[in-house]
């Protein structure tokens, strides 16, 4: 029986990943069905925590309780629910199944039920069929039947998790289960998942954190996470964006003025530091502060208190500072563009964070999270990756990181709705609408292999490199969402020499 299965499991330690997935594919075997996914609910969604029999990027996907008609009815009633194979509510998995051959097909058969744990309402488990009828009466009665036994699972792991993280999980994230929390990052690579770890400690004390990394790696997600994960989760997180802070405002911004400090100040203002008190500020592209900027901001750090522009008396403030980078500072400290001593102050706690090329098959979660986006944004019943745009998108470098992978998807879900043009269709992306290269990238050849060029393949060198410049520029830019100064540091130039050189280049 079923039970003899899952008995074992609710006495074994075993890690909550490993006996949910264990769970659901017990549950497959045992009904033979298609799929089994475990959904946990945060806030207004249902995230997929365990799964099998949906394609790689189902666990990377949000599902939207408001616009998933059937989602919403399981999370209405405490018993089992069936729907009909001709059912007019639309299926979130119409085309996710992995063993659909060729085009996805719909979902015909499918029930699930709402999960409790300890009186609260904890998610939903789901089961589908692409046969019609698979899931009759007594399937019913028997999914009832291991309900409690289920519940019984959720609770045993939510308990082990709570006594083994006691000392880093403050008591209001205790509805949730440990390591599976709501934090809105997407990732379940070692990478991250060791980043998560560590934040976790760090987030219970106050230590001035310095967030670094490539850009578009999702620096400010991590930054909000420590936030809602320190003992001031309950007070102000002020987000600043330095890089947009024009220099000669700069100071008033973050530390405020008073009346008469400066022409127009024709009333007191406080700044950014004051909306934080007893919270968090987050300095993102700190390495874009000006000096005269950073001098001020050193002595906030050393002693706590900030001068208003144009003030006689210090105010004194209770914030902690989360800043950003995708500079590296230690090489802006050599050139002179930022103070050696505000740089040790901002990295007392260093937190680089990995590129995406790093995280393994966290691209397909991330590129599951977009597509369901999508999904939802263009109103399309569904929209799912082919096996060689999966390939693709695990080859690929990502020098954008998770922004370039965002743009890519959305792009590739514009094209595929133009090229089909009904809503209703199961949408698949396949490699060649995601404009990125195939194949990964090209082994270098020696002229032992290659074939010699013939002489009127040759071009004068300036032209070769001017076209290497277009391209670095182009892709620079989609990199950056098109903005020219970000893609000027990306490429280590001055902007206005970057803004030459793409007029040059008839770029501009």
């Amino acid at each position: 029986m079923i039970e003899d299965f899952l008995l074992p499991d609710l006495v074994a330690e075993l890690p909550a990943a490993i006996r949910l997935q264990r769970l659901v594919q017990v549950l497959r075997e045992s009904f033979g069905c298609g799929a089994v996914v475990l959904l946990q609910r945060e806030d207004d969604c249902l995230r997929p925590v365990a799964a099998v029999g949906l394609v790689q990027d189902a666990l990377g996907r949000r599902f939207d309780i408001a616009r998933q008609p059937r989602l919403a009815a399981l999370l209405s009633r405490r018993e089992i629910t069936w729907f009909e194979s001709d059912s007019p509510l639309p299926d979130p998995y119409d085309g996710l199944l992995d063993e659909t051959p060729g085009e996805p097909l719909p979902v015909h058969d499918c029930m699930g039920v709402s999960l409790y744990v300890q009186g609260d309402l904890w998610g939903a488990l789901t089961l589908d069929a692409l046969n019609a009828g698979t899931f009759d009466e007594r399937a019913r009665q028997k999914l009832q039947r291991l309900l409690p036994l289920v519940e019984a699972l959720l609770r045993v792991t939510r308990l082990e998790q709570e006594n083994r993280a006691l000392r880093m999980v403050r008591a209001d994230d205790h509805r949730a289960l440990p390591g599976l929390q709501q934090h809105g990052i997407v990732g379940h690579s070692p990478a991250v998942t060791r980043l998560l770890d560590e934040l976790a400690v760090v987030a219970d004390s106050d230590l001035t954190v310095l967030i670094t990394g490539e850009t578009g790696v999702g620096k400010e997600l991590f930054a909000h996470w420590l936030h809602r994960h320190s003992p001031r989760a309950d007070k102000p997180l002020v987000q600043v964006n330095c890089a947009a802070l024009p220099e000669s405002l700069a100071e008033s911004e973050l530390f405020g003025h008073v009346k008469g400090a400066f022409s127009g100040a024709s009333s007191d203002r406080a700044g950014r530091f004051d909306a934080a008190n007893g919270g968090t500020l987050f300095l993102d592209e700190v390495g874009e502060l000006p000096l005269h900027v950073q001098a001020k901001l050193l002595r906030t750090l050393q002693n706590g208190e900030i001068q208003r522009l144009g003030a006689d008396q210090p105010l004194r403030v209770d914030v902690r500072i989360i800043a950003a980078t995708n500079r590296n500072l230690a090489d802006s400290v050599a050139k002179g563009d930022f103070r050696a001593d505000l740089y040790h102050r901002l990295s007392v706690y260093p937190v680089p964070v990995p590129p995406l090329r790093e995280r393994g098959n966290d691209a397909l979660l991330l590129a599951g999270h977009f597509l369901e986006l999508n999904r939802a944004r263009l109103g399309v019943r569904s929209l799912r990756l082919s096996p060689d745009a999966e390939q693709a998108l695990l080859n690929y470098d990502w020098p954008g990181n998770v922004r370039e992978l965002e743009h890519v998807i959305s792009r590739a879900a514009i094209k595929a709705l133009g090229r089909n043009g009904s809503r209703q269709a199961m949408l698949s992306l396949d490699a060649s609408l995601l404009d990125i290269p195939i194949g990964g990238t090209s082994a270098p050849t020696g002229m032992d292999t290659a074939a010699a060029p013939d002489a009127e393949d040759i071009q004068p060198l300036r032209l070769s490199v001017e076209a290497c410049q277009r391209e670095q520029i182009r892709q620079a830019l989609a990199a950056v969402d098109d903005n020219w100064s970000a893609a000027a540091r990306l490429l280590e130039l001055d902007a206005s020499n970057l803004h030459k050189l793409a007029r040059r280049l008839g770029l501009k």
